[in-house]
């Protein structure tokens, strides 16, 4: 209703609507060592004294640096280490990309010294028990950025250290763009933002196919490339979504069109949004219980302002893209804060279908997706209803100005 209403009062002005996923992080990790009391269990199941741990994972760091080094060899590049920590990964790649061009290969090599989740040999006098602990040390971190011919831009982080759990990262918008040139539907892409596209309707049945399983295969082949080593375990890495955004743009023909409006949407909301508001968006109901934060924010950044409304690990965020784009935009760093009717396990191995908070692996993102786009209209239904007073302004000010009639002046 709400989408509805806005396209009804400038329809002449909007080109197209569409809602897609946006940026996404996910994390890799091994099963049976991700946890200190299973790499314990593989330690000891090897015969491999619990204090040798340093020694055992040395050989797999020697590994990932050689697997480094002959990427690089392989494709003409050489690896860049960045001592300074204020470099900005992402204006260094896209000047990379500018220079070499788009097409799908390894863009570049980077290394960095960075924190890591790690273990250390523990034993504890009380029991007599020697095991792991979970601790966070420092190692030497890869990342890999190239361009995949489904994903476009991606960048894969390997950390030199056991349990080595890997981030990848890729944009939605990509992959839509990549299918849309697959089916020869005329598109721009700028950014991470659609500009353009010939078939709206056919762009967002393609966006709503997004298949967690060839989303799996690519992660697999992208472990298999960059992070050899978790063969020596026996196991396949475990993906799970660290952080994901699923974005609405409301695309407008130009940018008078969206600076008309733009204004009075983003201070009257920004005033009227209350915590209340904030749940219903993201389909939940505000109780005295909830403890988590929740607030407003308003930001001037270069690109223009934003709107930012936060309820615990879950932000909903209004602005403007190229003052062309009306963009709403949900982005969760935790799954479970959703809830959804699905299938749960019991420790007793039994099975029933019932409420329960969304599990994190990249095979609830159908679901997820549902409960997103939900968000995102409900917010676009409450600023719908939003009065644009310039119209109004416009006829007051005529009403009230003085009007010469035959020589004489009327008061307004």
């Amino acid at each position: 209703m709400g989408l509805a209403l806005l396209t009804e009062r400038h329809e002449k002005q909007i080109a197209g609507v569409l809602s897609c996923w946006d940026r996404m992080l996910v994390f890799g990790t091994l099963p049976g060592i991700c946890y200190a009391e299973g790499m314990t269990s593989y330690l000891h199941a090897h015969k491999i004294r619990i204090f040798d741990y340093p020694r055992f994972a040395e050989p797999f760091r020697d590994q990932l640096k050689q697997n480094a080094e002959r990427l690089a060899t392989e494709n003409g590049l050489t690896i860049e280490f960045l001592r300074k920590r204020n470099v900005r990964k992402e204006e260094h790649v896209r000047q990379v990309v500018a220079a070499r061009g788009e097409h799908p290969g390894l863009v570049c090599i980077l290394s960095v010294m960075e924190p890591c989740s790690t273990y250390k040999p523990w034993h504890n006098k009380q029991t007599g028990k020697t095991y792991l602990l979970p601790d966070d040390g420092k190692c030497l971190h890869y990342y890999f950025y190239f361009i995949d011919e489904q994903l476009g831009l991606c960048y894969v982080r390997v950390p030199t250290w056991l349990p080595c759990r890997l981030q990848i990262y890729f944009n939605g918008h990509n992959w839509l763009a990549a299918q849309l040139s697959r089916r020869k539907i005329e598109f721009d892409l700028v950014d991470n933002a659609f500009t353009l596209i010939g078939d709206w309707n056919r762009a967002q049945q393609i966006a709503n196919g997004w298949d967690p399983k060839r989303i799996h295969a690519r992660l697999d082949q992208f472990a298999r490339t960059f992070c050899p080593i978790f063969r020596s375990f026996g196991v396949q890495y475990h993906w799970s979504i660290d952080q994901c955004e699923y974005a609405t743009d409301i695309v407008f023909h130009r940018q008078a069109d969206l600076a008309r409006i733009y204004d009075n949407l983003a201070r009257t909301a920004i005033h009227t949004v209350k915590p209340d508001h904030i749940a219903t968006f993201l389909g939940r109901k505000l109780n005295s219980q909830y403890e988590g934060e929740m607030g407003n924010r308003f930001d001037v950044r270069i690109e223009g302002t934003r709107i930012r409304h936060t309820m615990g690990p879950v932000s909903l965020k209004l602005y403007d893209k190229f003052g062309l784009i009306l963009r709403i935009e949900t982005t969760v760093n935790d799954l479970t804060f959703f809830r959804h009717y699905r299938e749960v396990e019991h420790r007793d191995g039994s099975r029933e279908m019932k409420w329960a908070s969304m599990q994190k692996t990249i095979y609830s993102l159908p679901a997820l997706r549902e409960l997103l786009e939900a968000a995102n209209r409900r917010y676009l239904e409450f600023i719908s209803a939003i009065e644009y007073p310039r119209p109004g302004r416009d006829k007051l000010d005529k009403l009230s100005r003085t009007v010469p009639q035959e020589g004489r002046s009327y008061p307004g």
